[in-house]
Formats: C-alpha cells, sequence, structure tokens
C-alpha cells in the first residue's frame, strides 16, 4: 500500500510517499480500506519532529480516517455489528495517511447516514474532542456561555455547532471577517476579531458583564490570564492545544474567588479502555452527535478536499504538502482533508 513517511523532520517538503506492507488487524482491531484522511495540526507538529507518536502507535502521520472495512481482527465480530464492506471512521493514534489502516473496534463508528464517506473523515478528530471536552468534561449547559477561541478551525466550527444544539450561546474569536461570517452562519451570535479587538471585552460587554461559562482554548500560555478574566463565576477553561506556547501565569487568587476549573485534554496518549478512554468517547459520540449529522443540524465542514494521486510520484507526493502547507497558511474554515485516488486493479 501507499503510506506517507517523514524520513527526517521538516517543512512540508519532508512529506514522502512510499510502499509499505500493508497492516494486518490483530484481535479486537479492524483493517479499513482508507478514503480520505484528515488533516490536523498535530500532524504538522509531527512532522516537525515536535509531537511523536504514542508507544506503540504507528510512526505513519493521521489521526482520523473514512473509509470501509476490509478485515475483523480476532473476537471483533462477536463484540461490534462491524461488518466487513460497511462504511465507517476512525480515530487513531496514528497510521492514517496511508490507504490501509488498523484501528482498534471501539474506536471504528459508522458513518451517519446521509454523509458522504469522503467528508465523514472530517468527523472523528474534532467531534470526539468537542464531545469530550465542552460537554462530558466542562458540562456545557443550556442557556450558558461557550466561548471558542479558533472558532473557524476544524474543532472551532464542530464546537460552535454542538453547543448551539444544546442550547448554549456560543461567542467565537477569529482572525478574519470572511471567518467570523463563516462561525455565525454556523451559530455564533458573539463574534471578536483577535486582531483588532480585546475578547474579555467583548464577552463581557454581551453578556451583560457575567462572561463565558466555559472556554475552549487552543492557544495556550499567552491566553491564559485573559481567558481567566473572562470566565464568570463557577466557569471552566477546557485546554486542548497550546500553538501560542505552553506556559502562562496563573492568578491563583483569581481562579479561587471565581472558584473557576481548569480542564486540560488531550485524546491521542489516552488509553483506548476505561471510563474516560477513546473507546467510551467515540459511543458517547456515536449516541450524541451522530443523530445530529443524520439529521443536518449538525455537518462537518470542509474547506478542502485534496487529491492524492495514483502512484508515488512526484504529483502525489506535491498534494500532500500543498495540503500541509494550507493548514499551515490558516486561511481554511474548517477541515482538510486528503483523498486518495486508487490505481486500477
Amino acid at each position: 500500500m501507499r503510506a506517507v513517511l517523514v524520513r527526517s523532520p521538516g517543512g512540508p517538503e519532508a512529506l514522502e510517499l512510499a510502499e509499505v506492507p500493508d497492516p494486518e488487524p490483530g484481535p479486537g482491531e479492524v483493517l479499513l480500506d482508507v478514503v480520505a484522511a484528515g488533516v490536523n495540526r498535530a500532524d504538522l507538529m509531527q512532522r516537525e519532529g515536535r509531537y511523536p507518536p504514542p508507544p506503540g502507535a504507528s510512526g505513519v502521520l493521521g489521526l482520523e480516517v473514512s473509509g470501509t472495512v476490509a478485515a475483523l481482527g480476532e473476537g471483533v465480530e462477536d463484540s461490534t455489528e462491524l461488518r466487513v464492506g460497511d462504511a465507517a471512521c476512525a480515530l487513531l493514534a496514528g497510521g492514517g495517511y496511508a490507504e490501509r489502516v488498523v484501528a482498534p473496534a471501539g474506536q471504528v463508528m459508522p458513518v451517519p447516514a446521509g454523509l458522504d464517506l469522503v467528508d465523514a473523515a472530517a468527523l472523528p478528530e474534532v467531534a470526539a474532542t468537542v464531545w469530550s471536552t465542552v460537554f462530558m468534561s466542562a458540562g456545557l449547559r443550556p442557556g450558558e456561555v461557550l466561548l471558542v477561541h479558533g472558532g473557524a478551525s476544524g474543532v472551532g466550527t464542530m464546537a460552535v455547532q454542538l453547543a448551539r444544539q444544546a442550547g448554549a450561546v456560543v461567542a467565537v474569536t477569529a482572525g478574519s471577517e470572511r471567518k467570523l461570517r463563516a462561525c455565525a452562519d454556523l451559530g455564533a451570535s458573539v463574534l471578536v476579531d483577535y486582531s483588532r479587538q480585546d475578547f474579555v471585552e467583548e464577552v463581557r460587554a454581551a453578556t451583560g458583564g457575567r462572561g463565558a461559562d466555559v472556554v475552549l482554548d487552543v492557544v495556550g500560555g499567552p491566553y491564559l490570564e485573559r481567558n481567566l478574566q473572562v470566565l464568570a463565576t463557577g466557569g471552566r477553561l477546557v485546554q486542548v492545544g497550546m500553538q501560542g506556547g505552553r506556559r502562562g501565569e496563573l492568578d491563583l487568587g483569581l481562579m479561587t474567588s471565581k472558584r473557576l476549573s481548569l480542564l486540560g485534554a488531550t485524546l491521542r496518549a489516552r488509553p483506548v479502555d476505561g471510563p474516560d478512554g477513546k473507546a467510551a468517547i467515540c459511543a458517547s459520540v456515536v449516541e450524541h452527535v451522530w443523530p445530529l449529522v443524520a439529521e443536518g443540524t449538525v455537518r462537518p465542514v470542509v474547506s478542502e478536499r485534496v487529491a492524492v494521486p495514483r502512484g508515488t510520484s512526484a504529483a502525489a507526493a506535491d498534494a500532500v504538502r500543498r495540503a500541509h502547507a494550507d493548514l499551515e497558511a490558516g486561511a481554511h474554515v474548517g477541515k482538510v482533508l486528503l483523498v486518495w485516488e486508487r490505481s486500477v486493479a
């Protein structure tokens, strides 16, 4: 099969296409013929050598895919409803930039009814991230205010939609009028251009001085102090990224006086099993999020579908590199996908 490899860390030029052995499903695993793979910031960091895969995970990039079930490992048929030929999508610890991938059965999910198989690759990472943090951990409730930093990102566009469906008021930050309009179209009602506005002032003004009940942040250190300032009493800060840096100053007095909670979360390194493992998160996503996707009230927002031509030519490698460069440029709204063009048998 073809797979995308990084032989030495670097920019998009470090990505190469090569022929590698097909994976085989072990006990409790599912083999998927991959149709499309989501491109995530974690992939860019791994390419640069700043985010190695967890022990035992594939060194091939890619944390989410869609495709069809090709084979079931020992014990899978008896424990799930998955069958060979089913359309499915999967949350991965690695290995998604390939024509075939194995995944734990608990992280393989059916494609929501009516959703295009390619676009289903845009769902696993963002749906699992938002559902596990904003809802399972932070417990966002109807009538509360959610502030989403990077509202036009893949995670952001999913958070806006799910929060609106839950009856919350949604505020977002983004860096352009185009991105803010896209967030408004998805249901955000408080729009902050971080390049010229202060989100603390804007959110407080929009909420009568109260602030946000939950903040979903991907920036990290530079935003920590202001995130605490914008939170209402009893508010919850959910940290899912550190694009701006790992360290910030924490005002414990502010945190205790407002009874704030700081919740850190990551998906990739979580165990598969356990009450907060990836299998439990995926099961909850299928139960609560997939019906909304099937009825069309929530949808994956796809900015770009990059076709990877057949073979391992320079053109095929260039397509993958372009997908990474486009994500790095930051002009996208929603997700960037890699779509495999198959060789003729």
